[in-house]
């Protein structure tokens, strides 16, 4: 419905005596049917940390729209964990909960006519879930983050949920003591929130600041924070003047408040999920935004943060030392940034910006100034070759050796591959090929954050290479190339791969290259069968028959 008139509850079958009975028995009053009815899509769970902070924040919300002459009505919204399915059968949901999620905002916003939504969600799919879902039904809409995780802490050390996966790795590698995995297990979540580095979460939350979607200096704040939920009800006052004026989410989401995010998440050292995640975006908001748009921006923005996977400091660290408003006022100060960009607020990113002074505070050492950046250019590369003509994703800084040529490890799934790797199986020099976990083949695309993690902790991290048709975890760090495209059940070169074979990964050049002769793969494509679906009926089984290709965002319509 989003470039239709649209005729509210409120405007139309509110007024009509059965459907004014039904509202009355859920506490609509007779001033109530002339207020704007505003959605709260409510993502709380107490399955997972990201999303067990929620409930305060909605009632914040809810408290805030009431007070302030709006009727809310909250609908749940479901949401799974990939820190808790990562590495088993259940990863496979990951990124089709995104679908699932903008699905469900979608039919309750639509199918009851609401005048405006608020999203409050956790974990890494609700996130982009929540936003497609805006950016398809077009009423007003603001994203409530449910907010960070605090760090954890054992023997000195931050630690975040990422520390356990590289734990398991350094144990099976004879690097850690019984004890010191059992102590990092029991102390790297200690509180509710998303976990606490520039991980998929942090990454899409704060880029919602950029593309003008959220409140400024939101999006970093820990869960459990008054704070938080201070900004809860605050998102909600903004919601409703935005319905007042009647600013919807695609007079904000355009090509310029896009390339605004994208610039963000490089300069912060965001996950590479980003990129999957805004190509949906834009296609659901009908923005021209393709692949090649994110090298684009890439070169010419550097990185400015210090944040874990990579860096040194967590969420909170990043929003004590100024957050996502400062860097952003450092990108527009060095035009970097579309300052005309309309907000929620209705003023524009750059009078947002106004009272942020231009310089990072000279007492902290998580943002950078602009003349002392951590790297030149951004961090997330489209590499392009043989093996991906569509384009593949990968991290390229912080690496001292940015090219490895070396044998193909090849293994037709995740479990496979992680088999290999605590058996010590993968030695310095070789190429991990991990194939059948594209969008269709998984289906789903899961993390391999399991396996990347595993070699970090091996001490294998610099010096082995691991290419997949699937997705990493933004907490993934390594000579890592995903979203390879196009993937391997539908034919693609990494399909063809076999054990030995070299490949070259070459971030400099942009390259991801299967060194075998043309003939020689033609040859093989002829032989190619594509095997059978993993699942072919229930969600899954749908996801597999209608996904696209990973370079235009996964997306299923």
């Amino acid at each position: 419905m989003p470039d239709n008139k649209r005729s509210s509850l409120i405007t139309a079958g509110v007024a009509r005596s059965p459907n004014r009975a039904m509202l009355r028995a859920v506490g609509f009053k007779d001033g109530d049917f002339d207020k704007p009815i505003v959605g709260v899509a409510n993502g709380h769970s107490t399955m997972n940390p990201c999303n067990a902070g929620i409930q305060p924040l909605v009632d914040s919300a809810i408290a805030a729209l009431e007070g302030n002459g709006a009727k809310p009505q909250m609908f749940g919204v479901p949401t799974i964990t990939d820190g808790i399915g990562m590495g088993t059968e259940a990863m496979k949901y990951s990124l089709v909960s995104r679908e699932v999620i903008a699905d469900c905002i979608e039919t309750s916003v639509n199918g009851q006519a609401m005048d405006g939504v608020l999203v409050v969600g956790g974990c890494d799919k609700n996130m982009p879930g929540g936003m497609i879902a805006m950016a398809r039904i077009n009423v007003p809409g603001i994203y409530v983050y449910a907010g960070t995780i605090k760090p954890g802490k054992w023997k000195g050390q931050d630690l975040t949920v990422v520390s356990v996966f590289e734990a398991v790795g350094a144990h099976t590698a004879g690097k850690m003591s019984d004890e010191d995995l059992l102590g990092i297990e029991k102390n790297a979540c200690p509180s509710v929130g998303a976990c606490g580095g520039m991980f998929t979460a942090n990454t899409m939350s704060s880029s919602f600041e950029a593309l003008g979607m959220s409140l400024l200096g939101s999006s970093q704040m820990a869960s459990p924070d008054r704070e938080k939920a201070d900004s809860a009800a605050e998102s909600a006052k903004v919601l409703i003047n935005a319905i007042k004026q009647d600013i919807k989410p695609r007079d904000i989401i355009t090509r310029k408040s896009i390339e605004n995010a994208v610039r963000l998440i490089m300069a912060t050292g965001g996950s590479t999920n980003a990129v999957l995640h805004y190509l949906a975006i834009a296609h659901a908001a009908e923005v021209e935004w393709t692949i090649d748009d994110f090298e684009r921006v890439r070169s010419r923005t550097p990185v400015l943060c210090d944040l874990k996977p990579s860096g040194r400091f967590v969420a909170t660290d990043f929003h004590k030392a100024g957050g996502v408003p400062q860097v952003l006022k450092i990108l527009l100060e060095n035009g970097c940034l579309n300052g005309d960009c309309l907000t929620i607020t209705g003023c524009t990113i750059a009078e947002e910006l106004a009272h942020i002074s231009p310089d990072p505070r000279v007492d902290q050492e998580v943002i950078r100034p602009w003349s002392n950046p951590i790297y030149r250019a951004g961090h997330l590369a489209i590499l392009k070759g043989n093996l991906s003509p569509e384009g593949a994703v990968a991290k390229i800084t912080g690496l001292k050796n940015p090219s490895i040529t070396g044998p193909a490890r090849v293994f037709n799934s995740e479990p496979e591959a992680m088999k290999a790797i605590l058996a010590n199986q993968i030695k310095a020099g070789d190429v991990v090929v991990i194939r059948y976990e594209g969008p269709k083949g998984g289906p789903g695309m899961q993390e391999m954050l399991a396996p990347t993690a595993a070699l970090v902790g091996q001490g294998l991290g610099e010096s082995v290479g691991l290419i997949t048709d699937g997705r990493f975890s933004g907490g993934t760090w390594g000579m890592v190339v995903g979203h390879v495209a196009p993937e391997a059940f539908e034919g693609g070169t990494i399909a063809l791969v076999q054990e030995g074979d070299s490949i070259t990964i070459d971030a400099l050049k942009l390259l991801i290259r299967l060194n075998v002769e043309e003939t020689e793969l033609a040859k093989r494509r002829a032989a190619w069968v594509q095997p059978k679906p993993r699942y072919t009926k229930g969600l899954l089984g749908k996801f597999v028959k209608m996904v696209g290709t990973a370079s235009k965002g996964a997306v299923t319509g």
